[in-house]
Order: structure tokens, then sequence, then C-alpha cells
């Protein structure tokens, strides 16, 4: 006897809609739970909901937090811009009656409810016959309204708002993640417009200081050699300037290139001791100018990796600058190659003022600078050490710092892979 109930209750045509409106439901919910891009779950929601209810269309309206009116951010069986351009105020309109009392209504003879706004259906020459709307929710606040208009077949009921809460309640989360999504790309590409903007600053900056700085570099000079003792030693002093500025500019350049990756490096078998010989050259003049000792340790092995040997030479002299800047007279800079597994290891270190345990993972920031940078007393832009992260990961390799503390020293390892 069951059995036959059982049958029987399966034949009920209403117990099948039923059953396939829960089906669907189950689908929209894993549908709009796997899509992040707005339009298309504005789409979905409305696609599902004119098909469930089988109305001749439906829509949602969300509310413009500026002028406090609904508008119309998706519809099907219309032209969407134009209704977009169709504000719906919240008093004097059915959608701004739910929105405002956060309920459903059912209206089966919208020309009888004064609350109708005929104005949308004039614009889009558009009948509304019937109408059912739901609030869309995220927890306790109303966020928009889902609406379904022109029952096919007969009219809307309590089983109709019953299904149009529940998609209403998935689109509204739906929604809110697509929004949230949405906010986070235009963010990311708020800061590439940023970094962009950054990068050509410094190009032009660089590019344009390098013709008067030429100029003074080269009178400077002259003005040197052809003055006499006073005259020359003011003119050493002004030479000297220029080519702190020439560095400060190279440096700007640089960090450019490396950052738009325009400065592409040119891999090439090479022993990695001839780059620290190079880079070794190329500063111990001046470190030994200062009062300070410098100490070069090679291994007896040849070790070579696939580098760019002017990049990577940059990237130690920057190093050994920075040793040069932070180490006082009678110091100590260490320059240092070894193997250690299937890396090469450059080591540079100094006996001098250390850095802080706070500040350690911040110095490879570009512009960073450890002193304030109204009292430091040490020069330079805070750019030495991005560009040596910048050349080490280029060649797939990292960079890091070690330091006990001020006054403790410090030691600066490039790790690069000798495959």
């Amino acid at each position: 006897m069951s059995v036959a109930n059982g049958d029987m209750e399966l034949d009920n045509p209403r117990l099948r809609e039923m059953i396939a409106r829960l089906s669907r439901l189950v689908e929209i919910s894993v549908t709009l739970n796997s899509s992040l891009e707005l339009k298309r779950v504005l789409q979905f929601i409305i696609d599902s909901a004119a098909d469930l209810l089988e109305s001749e269309g439906a829509s949602i309206l969300l509310v413009d937090e500026r002028t406090q009116e609904l508008y119309f951010a998706a519809s099907t069986g219309s032209d969407p811009e134009e209704l977009a351009r169709i504000p719906v105020p919240l008093e004097g309109s059915i959608a701004g009656t739910i929105y405002r009392e956060d309920r459903p209504l059912i209206i089966n003879n919208t020309a009888a409810d004064p609350r109708h706004f005929r104005e949308v259906g004039e614009r889009i020459k558009f009948e509304t016959r019937s109408l059912i709307g739901v609030p869309m929710r995220i927890r306790d606040k109303v966020t928009g309204v889902l609406e379904a208009v022109n029952k096919k077949r007969g009219e809307f009921d309590q089983a109709d708002v019953k299904t149009m809460s529940i998609i209403a309640s998935q689109a509204a989360v739906a929604v809110n993640n697509a929004r949230l999504v949405e906010a986070l790309r235009k963010a990311y590409s708020e800061l590439g417009k940023l970094d962009r903007m950054k990068s050509d600053f410094i190009a032009i900056a660089s590019h344009e200081l390098r013709t008067p700085l030429g100029l003074i570099l080269g009178y400077a000079a002259i003005l040197q050699e052809e003055a006499d003792a006073a005259a020359s030693e003011h003119a050493a002093a002004v030479l000297n300037s220029a080519l702190r500025m020439r560095a400060l500019i190279e440096s700007m350049t640089n960090m450019n290139l490396m950052k738009v990756g325009s400065g592409e490096l040119v891999f090439q078998i090479h022993p990695l001791s001839d780059i620290a010989k190079a880079a070794y050259d190329e500063v111990a003049g001046l470190i030994r100018a200062k009062g300070q000792r410098f100490e070069l340790d090679l291994p007896h092995e040849s070790i070579s990796a696939s580098v760019d040997a002017h990049k990577l030479t940059m990237a130690l002299t920057n190093l050994l600058n920075n040793a040069m800047r932070f180490t006082p007279e009678e110091g100590h800079i260490g320059l240092a190659l070894s193997r250690r597994g299937s890396e090469g290891w450059f080591r540079v270190g100094d006996d001098g003022v250390g850095i802080p345990a706070d500040e350690i993972e911040r110095i490879f920031d570009e512009f960073y600078q450890v002193e304030n940078h109204l009292t430091r007393r040490h020069q330079g832009l805070g750019l030495g050490l991005s560009i040596v992260k910048a050349i080490a990961e280029a060649h797939g390799g990292r960079v890091w710092a070690e330091s006990a503390g001020r006054d403790q020293g410090s030691v600066f390892t490039i790790a690069l892979p000798l495959q």
C-alpha cells in the first residue's frame, strides 16, 4: 500500500516540479560558486530565475551608494545598456519597497498597483503585467533586489517566492565575492599604473640629468688641471660631487632597467673568480683610500656558471660600495667566493655599523634606508641593494643579509645556481 502511495506521489505533477526545481537550484549553487566574473554571474542568475519561474524575464537591481537609487545591473529580454541608464527610486517603486522593507512582494496585476514604476516599461517598450521580487541580502544588509516578470502560465505564488529567495541568497554572496575580486583586480591595475609611472619618471629624470652632468664633469676636470692650487681644490670638490651624482643616476637607471625588464641579461659560462676579481679591482682603490683593509678570498678550484658577467659584477660592486660606506676608517672588508653544494656563494663581509634585527628583512626594498633621511650620515638613494636583489633573482639565485646587530658588522651573500 505504501509503495502504491509512493508511486502515486511520484506521479504528482506538483511534486515532479518541486524535484526539478530543487535539482536546478543545486546546479545554480555549484555554478555560482565556480565563477568570480561579475557579468557572467549576474547573467547566469537572471537566466536561471526566469527559467525556473517560467517568466518572460528577470532582472537584478543593485543600489548605487552615491545616489541611493536602484539601477538595473542585469536583465533578460531587454536592452541592458538602456535599462542601466534608468534609475529606480527607493520611494514610489515596487523594487524600492522590497529593498526598503526587506521583504518579498508578489504583484499579479501591476496595472492596479500605484507603486509600479512605469517609466521603465515606457522607455524599453515592454509591458509588465505581473511581478515577483525578493531582497538580496549579505548577512543582515540588503544589497539589491531580484525580480521576475510576467508568469507565462498562471500566477506567481508562495512556492515561487521560496525559489526566488533561495536564488537571491546564493546570488547575493556570489555577487559580493565577484565584486571583491573585481575591486582587487582594479587595485592591482592601479598599482601597476603607479609602478609604470614611477619607472617612466626615473627613466626621464636620469636621461635629462645626464647632459648637464656631463658638462659639469668636463669643465670641472679642465679646471682641476689648469687652475692654481686653491682653485684646483675647489674644482676637485665639484668633480667629486658630480661623480657621486653620476653614480646615483647610474643606480636609478640600472634599477629601472631591471624592473621593467629592458635590461636583458646576456648569459655565458664564466669563471666566477674572474667576476670577483673584476669587482675587487673596481673598488679596491677607493676602499684603501679610506684607510680600510680589503681582502679577496678565492677558492683553488675553478667555479663557473652561466651568468651575465657585467650585471653580476655590478651587483658585487654595489655590495662592496655598501660595505665601504658603512664601515669606519681602518675597518675590514672582505669578498669571498666558495662552492656550496650546487651553488656558488659570493660573500661580502665587514665589521661596520651592522644592521638592526628589525630592519634586516627590509634593506633590499627600493629606496629603503636604515637611517632617517633627515639625519643620516651615509650617502645614497637606497637603490644599491635593490639592484643586487634584482640581479641575483634574474640569475635564478637569491641574496640575503646577516648581522649580529648594531656595530657588529654584516655579511651579504649572493647564492647562484651552477647548473
